[in-house]
């Protein structure tokens, strides 16, 4: 009676087993098909590479096993334990002042006169987006109009501004789009849609333009670089130099686009625009090649010690603004979302204090603030405290 028993029991547990794999086999299952349908059917994750671009892409050095990658091997790959230690510490830790108690100030752009001037500067519409007028052209440096920087509103924090400096619909016509890299606070699908029928062409690192053609964006306005090449196109030299970065806009493709600062160059214009990067030596390479610069836009906010390798802290922005042999530098990657466990105004207040110390001009300008070249704006204070 016992073994029969036992016997019973066993044939249950059995059958408990393989109802419970069949169930989470069958979850798994509805769950990745769900992953399929949605990276199929939502535009705003962008596209995928080619096997034909794979095979082009492996002749350059910096791609390797199908990604791209850093002149050093960083960062670490992400695996599920380390994905989660993340995301456990983004979401849990409590941060004071992560996020302005009152919106900042946002400066009205006149869109009248914007589109009648010829002269040369510069407007920042929070984060890293920037506006560069220069000899009766316009440059827009990784356009973000957006309110939530993800591919669905639900899964972001919102912009601590409700408006713009200037709608995007309201904008002049754009001679040149560039971008830094596709992650979502950069390459943004709504805005893109938005300005694509106004701009005369889009340069990018390599890769990237996958995610414009998806969008629509027209074969002959999109150009794509690698590290250290370059686009002379009417009076402007535009090169796509290094950055310490990744890639990725879902899980399933990470690395498989350039990540890269930018140089622009024109007669009475030396811009550079650092993107998204960690401190490397890739800095003081392109200013010895490229420098000195009038002004260098440079990353500083989203950092933390668990991400050293890919984002900068403001002591690192400067040494950088530093090696590159900028005139000034602004800081930029801060002022409009909560992406790191910082409070919202760290960034400006440790870099400036910290360039004071080296003895590099650095400005801060508010949101939509009319930036000159040859007299930066010092006026408006330490909004930022």
């Amino acid at each position: 009676m016992f073994r029969l028993g036992h016997y019973i029991d066993a044939i249950i547990r059995m059958k408990i087993l393989k109802t419970l794999i069949l169930f989470f086999s069958l979850a798994f299952t509805a769950l990745l098909l769900i992953y399929l349908l949605v990276m199929r059917f939502v535009p705003a994750f962008g596209g995928d590479l080619t096997a034909e671009q794979k095979q082009q892409f492996k002749q350059q050095e910096n791609f390797q096993n199908g990604k791209f990658v850093n002149r050093r091997a960083v960062p670490e790959p992400l695996n599920l334990a380390k994905f989660f230690e993340l995301g456990y510490a983004f979401f849990t830790t409590k941060v004071v002042n992560g996020k302005p108690a009152t919106a900042p100030e946002v400066i009205t752009i006149d869109k009248t006169e914007m589109e009648q001037y010829t002269e040369t500067r510069l407007f920042w519409f929070g984060h890293s987006t920037f506006l560069v007028q220069h000899q009766g052209k316009n440059i827009l440096i990784d356009p973000m109009f957006g309110q939530v920087p993800a591919p669905m509103d639900f899964l972001g924090d919102k912009r601590f501004n409700d408006s713009l400096p200037l709608p995007p619909h309201d904008l002049p016509k754009i001679d040149y789009v560039v971008f830094s890299h596709d992650h979502y606070d950069h390459l943004d699908y709504q805005s893109v849609l938005q300005i694509k029928d106004k701009v005369g062409q889009f340069l990018c690192p390599l890769g990237l333009g996958n995610h414009l053609r998806r969008w629509g964006v027209e074969e002959n306005k999109i150009i794509e670089l690698n590290w250290w090449e370059e686009k002379k196109s009417e009076a402007f030299s535009f090169a796509c130099t290094p950055a310490q970065h990744f890639s990725g806009r879902k899980f399933s493709n990470g690395q498989e686009t350039l990540w890269a600062s930018w140089v622009i160059q024109a007669e009475g214009l030396s811009l550079y625009f650092s993107g998204d990067s960690g401190y490397d030596t890739h800095f003081k390479s392109i200013g010895e090649k490229y420098g000195p610069f009038d002004l260098a836009l440079v990353e500083c906010g989203q950092y933390n010690k668990l991400w050293p390798d890919v984002h900068m802290f403001p002591q690192e922005t400067v040494q950088a603004g530093i090696d590159l042999k900028a005139e000034k530098i602004i800081p930029i990657h801060w002022g409009a979302f909560k992406l790191a466990m910082h409070p919202w105004n760290e960034p400006p207040l440790v870099a400036a204090k910290e360039a004071k110390e080296k003895g590099i001009p650095i400005e801060i300008p508010k949101i939509g603030q009319a930036i000159q070249l040859d007299s930066l704006v010092a006026t408006q204070g330490e909004w930022y405290k």
